[in-house]
């Protein structure tokens, strides 16, 4: 509510005078916090915002005081780090680690400047609160001001909306289970899809219990880690529901089937789940399911998001929405983890009222880059699973899979009931490095005869590298980057147990580790001979889908943009080797075997953010004398599933760069035979438990593992992340 004028009391003149530097009142805060942006400690955008607070409040004829000028730059802040909100009493007890201020990289302020922690010593959080709700420019969100205060934590108003419209489109949804599916029928169903018996190591099956509760429920989350099936489970899900649609009406015909539209927030991720999804469609016994539906009742084709909801440039709605809600009657939305909470209220204010909404994804690993951590908010539970006793009867009675006692809680939550855990990796056992490696980061546990374990190759898919052990290259003085630039070139094959070589998973043999030289020798070798006749264009269509496979069978994963160990800086330097090793006949501009990584979406082109594609020759035009001569031309996969390139002018790419190596945030939703988790070899506060762990998880067959610090690891990974948000309480 707006106070009378003079009459609000501005906190900071009851605070001692000492130090002196202290801001008395608002414009001499928004005179600190504009040091701080040019120091690079904050935004420009978030002085401007606590400037429009101030400004705003003083048009109604109040002062703005000098904590509300604070606070309405920090909140910002934290939106722009990944944070929903501010949390102000864990502000009041651990300033500069909440705030993490001053950053790293970040510019000294003089001497005699006040430091984060200095803004806020002496006050409590109680006193601070009740302050902010004297000004206009906040409200519990009844009224339409740019803060919010909801208990102790502050938002920018929009944040709180989106959480406010999450939390209601899950609720009314749990509130109002699906149309009751008939028991015996969905038995019998998952029955022919995971098989009748029990599991002969008397452990449940999960995957068909995450079938069954999602089958159950309008709202459904199954998680998991690498290889633990999700997209398995979800295909026998969509089996099951099509199968018990098509049996209650008594037909299979199409109009009896469900709307399915399958979805992941990045080009990358809808490509992955469109390449896994056609497989276990494929291996799918739809003929022996009740109702016998066809193969054309499970789709294969996944969209962006973005896509999806009809994006509209420049602009921040979508085409499907309140009014014109998407035409389906389930959503599946994979790697969810990745979905910030903008995009999420966005998803549920185009979801029909009756429609399913399947969330999948691996709870632990990094959250969104923008906002939020919905899944991990959703998934907080998801470990102790905390079913109701009636909901593991049901489960058991189902599937005939008793769950084990200490997943049961009489007083488990609604969102408990919804959400399922897949427990078993089908894809690495007791003796793969990877898998150990990322169960120990995942408990925070990485002691050291588990690294001593890796040094000493006693795994056959991890490779320790030590920058210290390297030499110098003539032009390269750093021993650690001479190190990634020769492994970037030959993914380091005597770096592993047996130099790689006769190893087996599930009993198929694997190949050997391969670098860049791999996907660059096969652009060199195997360029088709057709001609620059338009009509060969299937043979380089197929040369460069064999091109960007092999690309994708190594990846270089920074912490870093910047520095020694950056991306930035070993993307220069890779290129240098891979030109000296003269695979490559440049490092600048465009050249064939280019990777790039595009960086922003262009619904032009039809490219979104993350989507990669590698550089060509092609002798597509023609001389004077109509002779073919070679132009450059950047192949992207389709990303719909299909066998099929895009071939893109490089002149009509904008938003780009190379991508020999990419930040661990970037990799998320891709898979690589061979990744490179390269640490720095200093602590930051990028680094966490979470980016170690989705990292290592990135690897498919194999891991290198560049640390400089040994301490540096072992650090990272007893550190989590806590993202401020208010999602999981509003559900509880």
């Amino acid at each position: 509510m707006i106070g009378e004028s003079g009459t609000m009391q501005d906190l900071f003149d009851t605070v001692p005078e000492e130090p002196a530097s202290l801001p008395g009142n608002a414009q001499q805060a928004l005179a600190l916090l504009d040091d701080w942006v040019e120091r690079s400690w904050i935004r420009a955008l978030d002085h401007a915002f606590a400037a429009f607070v101030c400004n705003m409040v003083g048009d109604n004829g109040e002062k703005p005081s000098t904590m509300l000028a604070l606070l309405a730059a920090m909140v910002s802040h934290q939106v722009g780090r990944g944070h929903v909100c501010l949390d102000i009493r864990q502000l009041c007890i651990d300033t500069e680690p909440t705030l993490v201020l001053p950053p790293e990289g970040g510019g000294a302020l003089p001497a005699d400047s006040p430091r984060p922690s200095d803004l806020f010593a002496g006050i409590g959080p109680d006193e601070i609160l009740a302050n902010l709700m004297q000004s206009c420019a906040v409200s519990d969100g009844e009224q339409a001001t740019p803060l919010v205060l909801d208990g102790s934590r502050l938002y920018l108003r929009r944040f709180w909306r989106y959480e406010q419209a999450i939390a209601a489109g899950i609720r009314a949804r749990l509130e109002s289970p699906a149309e009751r599916v008939d028991s015996g029928l969905l038995t019998r169903t998952l029955d022919v899809l995971f098989g009748a018996t029990a599991k002969p190591d008397s452990q449940p099956d999960y995957q068909k219990a995450a079938c069954a509760l999602a089958a159950r429920n309008r709202f459904s989350v199954i998680t998991g880690g690498p290889g633990t099936g999700k997209t398995t489970t979800v295909v026998n899900l969509l089996a099951a529901l099509q199968s018990v649609a098509c049996e209650s009406v008594g037909s299979n015909e199409t109009n009896a089937y469900l709307r399915i539209r399958l979805s992941a927030p990045t080009g990358k991720a809808a490509a992955r789940l469109s390449e896994s999804i056609g497989g276990a469609v494929d291996r799918l016994p739809l003929a022996k399911l009740p109702g016998s539906p066809n193969k054309s009742a499970i789709p294969t084709q996944v969209t962006t998001l973005h896509r999806l909801l009809g994006s509209r440039p420049g602009s921040r709605s979508f085409r499907h929405n309140e009014d014109n809600p998407l035409p389906l009657d389930i959503l599946v939305i994979d790697e969810a983890s990745m979905v910030d909470v903008d995009l999420m209220a966005s998803v549920f204010a185009a979801m029909p009222d009756r429609a399913r909404l399947i969330m999948l994804g691996d709870k632990d690993q990094l959250a969104s880059v923008d906002a939020g951590a919905v899944l991990g908010e959703l998934c907080q539970r998801a470990e102790g699973a905390h079913y109701l006793p009636e909901t593991a009867q049901w489960l058991e009675s189902v599937t005939g899979c008793p769950l084990p006692a200490h997943l049961t809680d009489t007083e488990g939550l609604p969102l408990d009931q919804a959400v399922a855990m897949l427990r078993k990796s089908y894809r690495f056992d007791e003796h793969s490095g990877i898998g150990v490696l990322a169960s120990a980061t995942n408990a925070g546990r990485l002691d050291k005869p588990l690294i001593r374990q890796c040094r000493e190759q006693a795994f056959e898919d991890v490779a320790w590298l030590t920058p210290d052990s390297h030499s110098a290259r003539p032009g390269i003085n750093e021993p650690g980057v001479a190190l990634l630039a020769d492994h970037a070139l030959t993914g380091t094959p005597e770096g592993f147990c047996n130099n790689g070589q006769g190893r087996l998973v599930n009993e198929e043999p694997v190949a050997p580790p391969v670098g860049y030289g791999h996907y660059l020798g096969i652009i060199r070798d195997q360029k088709p001979s057709a001609g620059g006749e338009r009509e060969a264009r299937d043979q380089w269509d197929t040369w460069a889908i064999e091109v960007l496979n092999a690309f994708n069978h190594f990846k270089i994963l920074c912490a870093l943009r910047q520095g020694p160990f950056g991306v930035e800086g070993l993307n220069r330097e890779i290129s240098e080797r891979l030109r000296w090793a003269g695979l490559i006949d440049r490092t600048e501009g465009w050249y064939a075997g280019r990777p790039v990584l595009i960086t922003g979406n262009d619904y032009n082109l039809g490219l979104m953010n993350g989507d990669i594609g590698v550089t060509l020759s092609v002798p597509w035009e023609r001389d004077e004398a109509g002779e073919p001569v070679d132009t450059l031309r950047v192949a992207f996969p389709s990303n719909d599933g299909s066998d099929t390139i895009r071939w893109i002018s490089p002149s009509r790419l904008q938003s780009l760069e190379t991508v020999y190596a990419m930040t661990v945030h970037k990799s998320q939703g891709s898979e690589f035979t061979h990744a490179c988790l390269v640490l720095p070899d200093r602590l930051t506060p990028v680094l966490t438990r979470e980016l170690v762990y989705t990292g290592i998880t990135r690897a498919r067959h194999w891991l290198s593992l560049v640390v400089s610090q040994e301490g540096v690891l072992r650090e990272a990974v007893g550190r989590g992340v806590v993202r401020a948000s208010g999602l999981a309480r509003l559900l509880s």
